[in-house]
């Protein structure tokens, strides 16, 4: 992969949670579009498959870094890998997550407080360790993805919700900072997707199974990729999805959280 004088490998991108769904898939695009890969998620097997195959379709160097980012320590151990390596991608995209359903008094603390280290605060570290380097070199784009679960309460999912809302807040704060310095920051902000999300979520049918709002994660990844290379700090994904989470706005917290909780409940038999 070509470098500029600074040694940064604008054609190279980070991706967290790589081995699924939208972080999968959002690979597959980079790879699609010329971009060598760092792969970075748990289960190193699906890994070394996702990264063999887009190496195979797109003649692309995919790296697999097999890492648990629920340990507050994976930030660093990237961070190290990279100086030792010597690699500085121009792109990092952080994508890993996952949910945690059912009645906040009941659902499991240790859960709850590893979504809470991979969603925010991996995400944050990583971001933290990164930018500098990418501002140094007055090129480079972050891409976090966030959902439509940002714009609300969620009854049922309470923290992955403000997680969420974090990451969105997060991103468009830090866009503003970084303007006219050559780095762009993008949420993504996907509605309900059709990926391993649920079964690891502990989820049962929802009403939102039958609300007609649930995308596949391919254009999902795309409209994200897009949206990044144009620098735009907000992607949603979907005519219906950008409707709803403009609608939130302005109707009353207490009309929306209510809805949330209804569409969020178990569905019954």
């Amino acid at each position: 992969m070509a470098r500029d004088a600074s040694g940064v490998e604008r054609g190279t991108a980070l991706i967290t949670g790589a081995s699924s769904g939208i972080g999968r898939d959002l690979a597959m695009v980079f790879a699609e579009h010329g971009y060598d890969l760092i792969l970075v998620a748990r289960n190193e097997a699906r890994l070394n498959e996702v990264g063999a195959n887009l190496e195979r379709r797109h003649g692309i160097r995919a790296t697999v870094l097999a890492m648990d980012l629920s340990d507050p320590e994976a930030p660093a151990r990237i961070a190290s890998w990279l100086s030792v390596e010597g690699r500085r991608p121009g792109v990092l995209v952080n994508n890993a997550g996952f949910g945690v359903h059912g009645p906040f008094a009941r659902t499991d603390t240790g859960q709850e407080l590893r979504m809470i280290q991979v969603n925010v605060t991996t995400l944050v570290h990583l971001t933290k360790l990164v930018l500098p380097g990418m501002i140094e070199r007055r090129a480079g784009r972050i891409l976090n993805v966030a959902s439509t679960a940002a714009f609300q309460p969620g009854p049922f999912m309470a923290v992955y919700y403000a997680t969420k809302a974090f990451v969105l807040s997060f991103s468009e704060a830090l866009a503003s900072e970084l303007l006219g310095s050559g780095v762009t920051v993008t949420a993504l902000c996907p509605g309900p997707t059709r990926t391993a999300f649920q079964a690891s979520a502990r989820m049962g049918p929802t009403r939102l199974d039958a609300s007609g709002l649930v995308m596949e994660s391919e254009p999902v990844a795309r409209a994200g990729f897009e949206g990044a290379m144009k620098g735009k700090t907000v992607v949603i994904p979907g005519l219906k999805n950008r409707l709803l989470a403009e609608t939130v706005r302005f109707l009353p917290r207490r009309t929306v959280t209510r809805v949330v909780r209804r569409v969020q409940a178990p569905a019954e038999p």
